[in-house]
């Protein structure tokens, strides 16, 4: 199965993909106190915790879990030395809202979206370490207070 996809230079630092349905997504690579996109490096990161989200969610829902609402902390590390600047490593903290999920549950289903069905972190470099972490909330975040 092929994805296709046209990116298109709009200034020195500034670039949109488009895909074949026509949405797009404009990148940057200017200094964060110019940034007006994601970075293509904040895109894969972003994109890293929203592959396995999706298959987390329907685990979870499979199991007839509420899920309120999840949310993922991203942090990459990258290489400072050496070029590419490519990321050595990732940490993926899972926060999901929900009143009848134990963390431990929650722990095996993120290791099953990370490990086994994410194809963005499986086709990730495999010397880069992926850290994910837990915590499950049982408060409903989207409830007024």
């Amino acid at each position: 199965m092929d994805i296709n996809l046209t990116t298109r230079y709009l200034a020195d630092y500034e670039w949109e993909a488009e895909n074949e349905s026509g949405n797009r997504l404009n990148f940057d690579m200017y200094p964060a106190e110019q940034k007006k996109h994601f970075s293509p490096m904040q895109v894969l990161l972003a994109a890293t915790g929203a592959c396995a989200a999706v298959d987390i969610v329907q685990i979870l829902k499979k199991k007839r879990k509420t899920v309120w609402d999840l949310e993922i902390k991203s942090t990459g590390t990258r290489r400072e030395d050496e070029i590419p600047k490519k990321f050595t490593r990732l940490n993926l903290h899972f926060i999901l809202y929900s009143p009848d999920t134990k963390a431990e549950e929650f722990e095996k289903v993120v290791h099953l979206g990370v490990d086994k069905y994410c194809s963005v972190s499986a086709s990730l470099d495999p010397s880069m370490e992926i850290i994910h972490t837990v915590e499950v909330r049982n408060e409903n975040p989207k409830e007024e207070k």
